[in-house]
């Protein structure tokens, strides 16, 4: 049997053979090796060299650099990178700001925090979640100093709908930081990054447009704040300080309106002091003139009336407010005795005026410390009397404190009752965070009020000009308005939705402004349990308010992300400034008598003054290290301002504008005495460092603050005191919670010991 059969091969011709051919053999068979991209660019790129194509030939061979040996492309630009273009394009920014020119250096540094944001949200939003997290934990060490808050905020970050969820991220991502550089750091920026486009320049561009709103200047037309001396003088700082324009929401210097198309041109402010009432006058001038008879002033002293007349001008000023505007109270006889008693003070105080070397006087500072608290004060206020002292405590209650040792009696006190040089008010339900007392006036005992009040049926022991009443707010949400007459509590006030954070009274009582982690600021009434105003605007909790001294303006502060100070219009209760450039919380706020300029300090140390009218800053104040500073208040005459805070010392600042160019702050030279600090005679500030600049300053080791401060890289920096500082006072281990001028330009300052 044979075996299976196989279908016949066919390797010839199997029909009938053509004439007149014989029998062929099969044509060879060829196998075509398929050409490679390679094979076939360099053939199509012969072909292009023979016919002359020149720049075609250069295009195709740039272009098969980009292909590997099977056509697939090479990812050469960073775009195509995925994730990981953000971190050469971050990168690639950061190398180049390092190397940049020192004239450039200073502005160009604010670039870094915005473009880490928005390529950390970028990289979560774009769902990159181990890329986030990798970027996130690689540079925020540079960022921990000025930015801690929001990186803690941003820290949890990691996919699209936390991005969506976040606060600060939406903060950011919906809005467009805005940042004020120079025209030729500017050019300088946009010529790096078109050089660079294909190694992360095309990145930063895309950021620059989807999340800045950059503005370009003139350093020869911006002022001092961008001039060549200020920018180099920068290199010597251990801090970037943004601009007063930065940030989110970017605005223009001064100007509350947020809006992409603001118009530059600030609200007309009315910053004169308030019209004095026609009846008033005339009760204090006639009270005056009276007191001017019986007591005639020794030669070369102004007479009291010709000090009334100079205090308070007869004819109207354009910039001040109008007294219908704000309805007041009709006077009383306390308010005559009130201001009889202030142009008294004002003619007899200790002036401040005029400069010793080119430095301000020093001042004299009275310091109350509070031993055995136990770390439970929250606040501390006193009396515009100087009479009392009250303190705020976590424990949920306030006491009272009599300055002068006398018992504080009540007229609710039994006949038995042995009455102590303190009281104790008892009423919240949670810790108290601010004390306010109403306005009030030391009026001497041989004043004829004093006398006419002693005849009358009040006590003695109420002086007329001694405050009437104290508010205090308390994380219980509400404020309680106290009598300090029979020391007992008379209205709550509800409507903050959290805890209340700081209360102040009007410079002319009657009204009086709170602040909460609501967010929102309210104008009160005494004699009405609802506000009549809601100043809202803030993105974070309003820390502290204070008020203007002619009452018609309200300001605010806040903590981060916000971090922005705010100037309210009372009658409107709409913004009318808006104030940026805090690196920290804002933490005090305090209007000059003058009414012309602003001081607010923040956690981190730094004290700025604002030049109200042009919405600008005028000066920015260090010396307390990095520790916050919780007090502020300003001299009669408006030119020195002193603070205090948690580094323990009493500073008096110079805040009068230079005539001649500013000194640059200088840095503290290495210590050379026991912890980092060399003593020596520093005039009315005691002890203190000397700096290169001359300016000495040992304060804060005094108080036992560090002179060096750590930093990422561990290398110490010393602590930088502005030229401004006239003298600073030191405690032993006593945080200053409150600082005040009284009406003689003497200093009161308030601090709990701490061991």
């Amino acid at each position: 049997m044979s075996g299976p059969q196989h279908p016949p091969q066919r390797t010839a011709s199997v029909g009938p053979q053509s004439a007149g051919m014989g029998s062929q053999a099969p044509p060879p068979q060829h196998h075509h090796q398929p050409q490679s991209q390679q094979n076939l660019n360099q053939i199509v790129l012969e072909y292009l060299a023979k016919k002359g194509y020149s720049r075609t030939e250069a295009m195709l061979r740039k272009e098969s650099f980009k292909q590997d040996a099977e056509g697939r492309p090479i990812a050469s630009r960073a775009e195509d990178q995925g994730g990981e273009q953000y971190f050469i394009a971050f990168d690639l920014i950061l190398r180049w700001v390092e190397t940049v020119l020192d004239i450039y250096k200073a502005e160009l540094k604010r670039l870094l925090w915005p473009l880490f944001v928005y390529s950390f949200t970028s990289l979560a939003a774009d769902f990159y979640p181990k890329e986030a997290e990798r970027f996130f934990n690689l540079h925020k060490d540079r960022f921990e100093k000025e930015f801690e808050d929001d990186l803690r905020a941003l820290s949890g970050i990691r996919l699209p709908e936390h991005v969506q969820s976040n606060d600060t991220a939406k903060l950011y991502r919906e809005n467009k930081y805005r940042l004020t550089l120079s025209t030729a750091a500017f050019s300088l920026l946009v010529q790096h990054l078109e050089s660079k486009e294909t190694e992360g320049g095309s990145v930063v561009n895309t950021l620059l447009s989807n999340f800045f709103n950059i503005i370009t200047v003139d350093r020869a037309a911006a002022g001092q704040e961008r001039s060549l001396a200020r920018l180099l003088a920068s290199r010597f700082d251990d801090r970037d300080v943004p601009a007063e324009d930065e940030g989110i929401p970017g605005h223009n210097p001064g100007s509350a309106n947020t809006s992409k198309d603001a118009p530059p041109v600030l609200t007309k402010l009315n910053l004169a002091p308030l019209p004095m009432e026609n009846d008033l006058m005339e009760d204090v001038k006639a009270e005056l003139e009276d007191q001017d008879a019986a007591h005639p002033p020794p030669p070369g002293k102004n007479t009291l009336v010709e000090e009334f007349e100079k205090r308070i001008k007869q004819e109207p000023l354009d910039d001040a407010p109008s007294r219908d505007s704000i309805p007041f109270p009709p006077s009383l006889a306390r308010d005559v005795a009130m201001e009889v008693q202030r142009i008294k003070e004002n003619r007899d105080r200790f002036k401040i005026e005029g400069r010793t070397g080119g430095v301000g006087p020093g001042v004299s500072v009275t310091m109350f410390t509070f031993h055995n608290t136990y770390d439970s004060l929250n606040c501390i206020e006193f009396s515009g009397d100087n009479t009392l002292v009250a303190v705020g405590t976590s424990e949920s209650y306030i006491r009272l404190w009599s300055l002068e040792n006398k018992p504080l009696t009540s007229p609710l006190d039994p006949p038995e009752h042995h009455a102590s040089q303190s009281r104790r008010l008892i009423g919240h339900s949670g810790p108290v965070y601010a004390l306010s007392f109403s306005p009030s006036i030391h009026v001497p005992n041989d004043s004829p009020f004093a006398a006419a009040q002693t005849n009358g049926n009040t006590p003695t022991s109420y002086p007329t000009g001694a405050p009437r009443y104290l508010l205090s707010s308390s994380a219980d949400s509400t404020i309680r308005l106290w009598d300090l007459t029979s020391y007992t509590q008379l209205v709550i006030y509800r409507s903050h939705s959290g805890p209340v954070w700081d209360v102040r009274f009007s410079p002319y009582g009657h009204y009086f402004l709170s602040c909460s982690s609501d967010r929102t600021a309210r104008i009160w009434s005494t004699s009405h349990i609802s506000p009549h105003r809601l100043l809202v605007g803030h993105d974070a909790d309003t820390d502290v308010v204070a008020w203007h001294p002619n009452a018609a303006y309200a300001f605010t502060g806040s903590s981060g992300p916000d971090r922005t100070v705010r100037m309210w219009d009372v009658q409107r209760g709409s913004p009318v400034r808006m104030f940026t450039g805090h690196t920290g919380n804002i933490t005090a706020l305090a209007a000059a008598p003058s009414g012309k300029l602003l001081a607010s300090a923040d956690d981190r140390g730094d004290v700025c003054v604002w030049d109200l009218a042009a919405g600008r800053l005028a000066k920015r104040l260090r010396g307390h290290a990095r520790c916050p500073v919780w007090s502020l208040d300003w001299s009669v005459e408006s030119n020195v301002l002193v603070s205090g805070g948690a580094d323990g010392t009493v500073r008096v600042w110079d805040v009068q504008p230079f005539t001649s160019a500013p000194a640059t702050e200088k840095v503290a030279e290495p210590a050379s005495g026991a912890g980092g600090a060399t003593t020596g005679g520093a005039g009315a500030a005691g002890t203190s460092a000397t700096t290169a600049g001359g300016k000495v300053d040992t304060a804060a080791a005094a108080a036992g603050v560090a002179k060096k401060t750590g930093t990422a890289g561990g290398k110490g920096k010393d602590v930088v005191v502005s030229p401004d500082q006239i003298s600073a006072f030191p405690t032993k281990k006593s945080p200053v919670y409150k600082v005040r001028f009284t009406q003689m330009n003497l200093v009161l300052a308030g601090g709990a010991y701490l061991p």
